[in-house]
């Protein structure tokens, strides 16, 4: 494949408002699609409608534990990338704060954060 389509790709891959919020999301390592949907206040499917284009670019790949489907970066170099689409665009983007109804993501990874930090508390 022509190294200019190969660019080309990736750059299609990030050129959606969602694609690019779910990358920020995936800047603090593996997440579930559960925190994404919870994080974006986006429905599940179109989350996942969303991750396929980043995942065909080879950008981000999933693992499943259980009923939970979690996403990683497995090429870092695209916040370097995206950090300099941010300068030249003269924006920081912010995640929006949706929640569950609880104010947590309900999956495992993110529920035993949640009791972590209620033991510290309760301990303070």
């Amino acid at each position: 494949m022509d190294p200019y389509e190969i660019q080309s790709e990736f750059l299609k891959a990030f050129a959606h408002p969602t694609r690019l919020a779910i990358l920020d999301i995936l800047k603090d390592g593996e997440q579930c699609v559960c925190h994404m949907e919870a994080t974006l206040g986006l429905r599940q499917a179109y989350i996942s409608q969303q991750l396929m284009p980043l995942k065909n670019a080879g950008l981000v790949e999933s693992r499943r534990d259980g009923l939970n489907l979690y996403y990683r970066v497995v090429k870092p170099e695209i916040f370097d990338v995206l950090a300099a689409l941010q300068a030249a665009a003269g924006v920081r983007p912010t995640l929006p704060q949706h929640r569950h109804a609880n104010n947590v993501c309900p999956c495992p990874k993110c529920s035993a954060k949640a009791e972590t930090t209620l033991i510290h508390i309760e301990a303070l």
